[in-house]
């Protein structure tokens, strides 16, 4: 266990949306690494994906406050200079292409696109063939300009209309994706996306070894 990370600060983005940044501190990580994030009592704790790039001095998480939560409303809180109790960055998901030729695609919904924020930020060299991203209000969107700086990117938004998003969810989005038996396929967000995003993929021939799957909230539970 790691003594804990000293925070730099909190930035909200929505009224569910945050962003805590701490001192990395020479805190190794690959792409796709969580790293655990205690609450108050020290006891309890949820991993967090890294949404930062390895060559960055700072640590970011990106998470949704849930206001029965034991962990998320305590990082909300936190003031610069605080310390959270943390552990060594851990975790097998790892967007990208894997040491392989082949062309990849991300799909994210909600503060599921932070591994992926955290490859593009760190591989910027290697995009992905395409990068779809789905959030409630645009709000909830994180680093929106970075992305489409960085890769070929969508966004979709369900709950308001905006001019530089698709009006819809994600999935609707499906059929701008290329579905090749080569291509590599990483889902990160909500469970049923997920479920739905691999079904289709499955149902046009692509290989489930080549769907790569995180679920970061799942909806019947509600997080």
């Amino acid at each position: 266990m790691i003594e804990g990370l000293k925070v730099k600060g909190v930035l909200q983005h929505s009224d569910g949306i945050f962003e805590i940044v701490f001192d990395r501190n020479g805190l190794d990580f690959v792409p796709g690494d969580c790293i655990a994030l205690f609450g108050a009592d020290q006891v309890c704790s949820r991993p967090y994906s890294v949404a930062s790039g390895i060559g960055e001095d700072e640590l970011r998480f990106v998470f949704r406050r849930m206001d029965s939560g034991q962990v998320s409303p305590f990082l909300a809180s936190r003031r610069p200079g605080e310390w959270v109790k943390a552990s060594p960055p851990f975790g097998w998901f790892r967007p990208g292409p894997n040491g392989q030729n082949a062309p990849f695609v991300f799909v994210a919904t909600g503060t599921g696109i932070s591994p992926f924020l955290s490859y593009l930020l760190s591989r910027p060299e290697s995009p992905p063939v395409l990068c779809l991203y789905g959030v409630r209000i645009l709000r909830d969107a994180v680093s929106v300009p970075v992305i489409r700086d960085l890769c070929n990117f969508r966004l979709a938004v369900s709950g308001e209309v905006c001019p530089e998003a698709h009006h819809g969810r994600v999935v609707d989005l499906l059929d701008h994706m290329p579905c090749t038996p080569e291509c590599h396929y990483f889902l990160c967000g909500l469970d049923t996306m997920i479920d739905e995003v691999s079904s289709w993929l499955e149902g046009r021939g692509v290989p489930i070894i080549h769907i790569h799957r995180e679920c970061f909230f799942n909806a019947k539970h509600g997080g």
